[in-house]
């Protein structure tokens, strides 16, 4: 949130400084938005990052809270005067975007907006962004344009000239972070799937030969025959464990694309379909949070899931994610058997609260658990946004 503008050489350095601290593309768009609005002090600000099909890949805005944002509907096609930012490749300077001729107007939720400022973002000759601002808070300077007076200067255009420049390296490099890391993925994923196929080979091995001799002392020595048969679900457990473990270290693509609260939303509505307790879900306002924080949060939402879906016995799960100051809070609830964490912890079991608290632990966060036998458990994760 802006509080007010800042100038000079340590206000752009400070804006420089933000978008170049980020890896993760999302975060970056986020820090550049932000930045431009409050470098130029205005009330609006927004990125877009087109597509191939005349709409936008990605789409950020500054100064638009989460329920106009909401209202607002779908993403912006590329038309209008965005259009035109995005073929012509030119600055945009307007004393009252309304009245240009190319403004084809806004849906119904959309803030009023009337001075404007747009600026594409290239790398060489791709548009690879068009950031643009709204509504700046010190109106009435003469505007050079043919547009009469303008709330934006151009002094302005040189700052955000220069912010589109750098902008252009931070995404680029932000990109090219995220390709590396895909290309991590997929060699991990290759690695992970050698050492499956060997650790699950050797355990449906061991599970064939100990049915095999459970098999043949069925009738000769039926006490041997019950310890195998214990031997074979022992082990089939551990062979369950091993996937389930493997596959949750794999950070899932829906979580890059649609963020933490869409991907929790679908994961939970598959989880109430194939489970017979009631699984819920609801989010209140949460904004995009730092990458690493939203894998953690993901990953403590599906072990607190696991534990209350195999072990609780609970009728009913729910699941909430809160925006708490500039990070989030994320709360399981079951309404199960519950248990006491003290004899848990006493008898060497963790039911995954260890690794839960690590993730928690691990990305600045903490980790909260209300349990006692009969009256269900509840699951808080906090972490700090960024």
């Amino acid at each position: 949130m802006s509080h007010g503008p800042r100038s000079g050489l340590y206000a752009v350095s400070s804006a420089l400084l933000a978008m170049s601290r980020h890896l993760e593309v999302r975060d970056v768009l986020k820090t550049i938005v932000a930045s431009a609005r409050e470098l130029l002090d205005a009330q609006y600000a927004a990125l877009g990052v087109p597509d191939d099909h005349g709409g936008f890949a990605q789409f950020v805005v500054d100064g638009v809270s989460d329920e106009q944002w909401k209202a607002i509907g779908p993403l912006p096609r590329q038309h209008g005067i965005l259009a035109a930012m995005l073929r012509d490749a030119r600055l945009e300077r307007l004393a009252d975007v309304r009245r240009d001729p190319r403004f084809e107007g806004w849906p119904a939720a959309h803030p009023d907006m009337s001075d404007f400022l747009g600026m594409p973002i290239r790398d060489g000759d791709e548009v690879i962004g068009a950031l643009f601002l709204a509504n700046k808070n010190r109106s009435g300077e003469p505007c050079a344009g043919p547009g009469g007076d303008c709330g934006f200067t151009e002094d302005d255009e040189e700052l955000l000239t220069i912010l589109a420049q750098h902008a252009a390296i931070a995404l680029t490099n932000a990109r090219l972070y995220e390709r590396s890391r895909e290309l991590t993925i997929a060699e991990e994923r290759s690695r992970l799937a050698h050492e499956l196929h060997d650790a699950v080979s050797q355990k449906l091995f061991s599970l064939r030969l100990t049915a095999q001799a459970a098999t043949a002392l069925v009738d000769r020595d039926p006490q041997r025959a019950k310890g195998e048969l214990q031997h074979v679900a022992s082990l089939a457990a551990e062979a369950a464990e091993e996937l389930r473990a493997a596959v949750v270290e794999l950070r899932p693509a829906a979580l890059d694309e649609d963020g933490l609260a869409a991907t929790l939303r679908t994961h939970i509505q598959v989880l109430d379909r194939a489970h017979s307790a009631r699984v819920t879900f609801t989010g209140r306002g949460v904004r995009a949070l730092p990458a690493s924080q939203e894998e953690a949060m993901l990953r403590v939402a599906q072990e607190a899931l696991h534990n209350a879906l195999r072990h609780s016995g609970a009728a009913h799960v729910d699941v909430t994610l809160d925006r708490r100051d500039c990070g989030a809070v994320l709360r399981v609830t079951d309404d199960g058997d519950g248990f006491d964490p003290r004899a848990i912890r006493s008898a060497g079991r963790h039911l995954g609260l260890v690794s839960m608290r690590d993730r928690a632990g691990g990305v600045g966060g903490r980790l909260t658990v209300e349990s006692a036998p009969g009256e269900g458990t509840t699951i808080e994760m906090e972490v700090p946004g960024g």
